[in-house]
């Protein structure tokens, strides 16, 4: 990055050194379950890449050069496999090169810098050919917005009927996400027949490199603008829609649910509900706030610290009206969770509170990515449920209480 992008930010400039002192000592998962979602994603057969990746990664600056590098080994893995036939093989080697440039891009945090669109392009390119072996459908969608235009992959189940309907997920990743982050193999909602539409909305990803960038609420114009979208697809059922956030997801999630009524179930988890986003602004790792201010187009800390104070879900709470569901960390430390239950408290709709007890904001157990996957699907088939706060401590054992 250039000198002027790595000194805009006070505690980037000031604690760098410690930065780097940290990955050093913590390896590639000291702010987030980094590697964690990677092998989730791109399976086993990633291990070994992420081991050469951790040994060689000692500084934030190495980052975006040593996944790049495993990037570009990768995706001529693919070539040699395509050029000799063996698709399924070809089909791995690109997604896993598509995910290694989306790494390398996540280390930088500026506009027109040379090597994140070199890494942009490849990404595309290698998801494109991904897309073309996959064996399902997968479509990029363009949404018309502001004279430009917001990026997305619809995900249909194969082996669709003519004129047949399913119901659709919007996906919604967090600021680190993108959303190419569906996983290679064994998609949850796919499996149980269920669309997905992953979107790089306003400030992440592909649209983040159009020019269109986050304020605190155009999140929920991307969200219409799904719901306009799927209610025209054929293969749609306009009305079964649901919404799953993670990470920042959980902030832009329930404004989409509040402001677009034709999505009826809405479930994050790893959440950033605390009004403003002090602690993951201010006392997380510099990283979020930089990655944050390159998403909204600021240069100056100043002013970006005011516009944080416009990051908050009062009065958006109230109005959500669809069944509704948190998955969070007892010990988040991104958001603390007295803000979860304040802000669950606001809401009005059914819901369900789920707090693993002493999980941090990446939840190690496996259990809650397959919980939300169930509670959206059984939404969607129109199962009743009991709103209630259930609390699971460490022993699995479950404590449920009524709202």
């Amino acid at each position: 990055m250039r000198v002027e992008t790595e000194r805009k930010m006070k505690r980037w400039r000031e604690q760098r050194w410690l930065l780097d002192q940290i990955i050093q000592t913590r390896g590639l998962d000291w702010d987030q379950g980094r590697t964690g979602k990677i092998l989730r994603n791109c399976g086993a057969g990633v291990e070994a890449d992420i081991r050469e990746i951790s040994r060689r990664v000692q500084k934030f600056t190495d980052i975006p050069r040593e996944f790049s590098r495993a990037a570009a080994r990768r995706e001529e893995l693919a070539r040699e496999s395509e050029a000799a036939g063996h698709e399924v093989e070809a089909r791995e080697h690109y997604y896993v090169a598509a995910t290694f440039y989306t790494n390398a891009m996540w280390a930088v945090y500026e506009d027109n810098n040379p090597k994140r669109i070199a890494w942009g392009e490849k990404k595309r390119e290698c998801y494109d050919k991904f897309i073309r072996f996959a064996g399902r459908p997968i479509e990029r969608i363009d949404l018309p917005y502001e004279g430009n235009n917001i990026a997305a992959l619809l995900h249909l189940p194969p082996g669709l009927k003519a004129g047949e309907k399913v119901p659709c997920v919007l996906y919604i990743p967090g600021m680190d996400g993108v959303k190419e982050d569906n996983p290679l193999y064994g998609e949850p909602f796919i499996e149980r027949g269920i669309a997905v539409l992953a979107i790089d909305g306003p400030g992440q990803g592909e649209t983040r490199a159009r020019g269109i960038k986050c304020t605190a609420s155009n999140y929920e114009d991307a969200g219409k603008l799904a719901a306009d979208y799927l209610s025209k697809r054929p293969e749609i059922d306009a009305n079964h829609l649901a919404i799953m956030g993670s990470s920042m997801g959980s902030y832009w999630g329930p404004r989409v649910a509040a402001a677009e009524p034709r999505f009826k179930a809405c479930a994050v988890s790893g959440v950033c509900v605390e009004p403003g986003q002090y602690t993951i602004f201010n006392t997380a790792s510099p990283t979020f706030k930089m990655n944050y201010m390159y998403m909204s187009g600021y240069d100056d800390e100043a002013a970006f610290d005011e516009f944080a104070k416009t990051l908050t879900l009062k009065r958006v709470a109230s109005k959500i009206n669809c069944p509704y569901l948190i998955v969070a960390g007892e010990d988040d430390e991104l958001c603390p969770i007295e803000f979860v239950y304040d802000f669950m408290e606001e809401v009005r709709g059914p819901k369900v509170l789920v707090v693993y007890e002493g999980e941090k904001h990446s939840i190690r157990n496996p259990r809650s990515r397959t919980l939300i996957v169930d509670w959206l699907t059984d939404r969607l088939r129109g199962k009743p449920f009991k709103a209630e706060k259930i609390f699971v401590e460490t022993s699995g054992k479950e404590i449920r209480t009524p709202w």
